[in-house]
């Protein structure tokens, strides 16, 4: 199993072990790669094979992370729209605060209705330089 968790956090992150019993497991090497890429400003998606575990909730979030573009942004209320609950909002700020694979499964693209950045496991901070390393003022500035 593969987990990405902000270490930062002081609560866990989690509802399993998320200790990585082989190192160089396959998955796990293409994982560092990519998110290495990403990084790096070469890759915008990753192919990594996933299994989410958790609820049918959580897989359902978890899942609609996946089809949120680089360099876009949706709210808490876009997504619990995506998986068909409205008012849901609340809950899915639960499951995304709960996702194992963030970066991957891209919870820090989950912004407030009003555009404000809200919870992420690794900090504020962190998401603002997610999303500033994901702007498309960035692919700009590289090309200018």
């Amino acid at each position: 199993m593969l987990a990405v968790v902000w270490r930062r956090s002081s609560t866990p992150q989690l509802p399993f072990d998320a200790a990585v019993d082989a190192p160089d497991h396959p998955v796990l090497r293409l994982a560092i790669r990519q998110l290495g890429e990403y990084f790096a400003g070469a890759r915008r998606r990753f192919d990594v094979p996933l299994e989410f575990r958790g609820t049918d909730f959580q897989r359902q979030v978890w899942s609609t992370l996946l089809t949120i573009p680089f360099a876009e942004t949706r709210s808490y209320l876009d997504v619990a729209r995506l998986v068909g609950n409205p008012a849901a909002v609340r809950a899915v700020g639960a499951a995304n605060g709960r996702n194992p694979i963030s970066i991957i499964a891209p919870c820090h693209r989950v912004i407030g209705t009003g555009g404000h950045l809200t919870g992420f496991g690794g900090g504020l901070e962190a998401k603002a330089w997610l999303l500033a390393h994901e702007s498309p003022q960035r692919d700009l500035l590289a090309a200018g």
